[in-house]
């Protein structure tokens, strides 16, 4: 998987709102390895602004005028380089998380997460690394799966990819499911990020899951994770 870059993560911030941007860019200044390099108040500005610094990552609202989020995650992606798109938005909103993880985002994100949470989540896209938060995790999975009948549901337990895993890759494998980082992961199993990376990347080549999201999908298709 990519590392993080030794030079500070560059970001361009992308919401209407001033107090959002304005408590985002207090808490990603503070991380010491974070620079917001841009901000932009909608979407056809951040893609015009993004075009000029050429940020790692993107955070970028879901809900904005002009141009939306969810509009605006194509013509970010287009540019060279292309940054890490990664959703804000509001609990609930599950049906424009969708979209926006089917458009490319690198995932999604809370508002009301907590600092540490925001920092983590930069950090982690900026190392290639999908981003989901927990609080909706769930929901979106859920929604995912809902147009899978129970037939499907019932047939995809016995899944021969979960077999090609070792113990603990499944249990990575169902964290991932929970929408857990490498570090709560790490945390959780008592074992440095490196080796988390490795069992990631292992599981997505064992059971040929194209990212993050797309495991985690596989844990709830086959009841690894609930």
């Amino acid at each position: 998987m990519p590392t993080r870059p030794s030079r500070p993560i560059s970001v361009l911030l992308a919401d209407d709102e001033a107090m959002i941007r304005a408590g985002v860019r207090l808490i990603l200044r503070h991380a010491g390895d974070i620079d917001v390099v841009a901000e932009a108040v909608d979407g056809r500005q951040a893609v015009e602004l993004a075009a000029v610094h050429h940020p790692d990552v993107a955070l970028v609202d879901i809900r904005m005028p002009v141009r939306d989020g969810l509009a605006t995650i194509a013509p970010l992606l287009a540019l060279d380089p292309a940054p890490r798109v990664v959703m804000l938005t509001t609990f609930g909103d599950d049906d424009n998380v969708l979209r926006a993880l089917r458009e490319g985002a690198t995932g999604f994100l809370l508002k009301d997460e907590g600092p540490q949470e925001l920092i983590s989540a930069v950090r982690a896209a900026a190392a290639g690394d999908a981003v989901l938060s927990p609080g909706v995790t769930g929901s979106v999975i859920s929604r995912m799966l809902s147009g899978a009948g129970p037939e499907a549901r019932d047939a995809a337990r016995g899944d021969e990819r979960i077999a090609r895993l070792t113990a603990r890759e499944r249990e990575v494998l169902a964290m991932l499911g929970e929408g857990l980082s490498n570090q709560d992961i790490g945390g959780r199993l008592g074992i440095g990020i490196g080796t988390v990376k490795t069992h990631v990347g292992a599981i997505l080549e064992k059971t040929g899951s194209a990212s993050r999201v797309q495991a985690a999908l596989l844990a709830h298709r086959t009841g690894l994770a609930s």
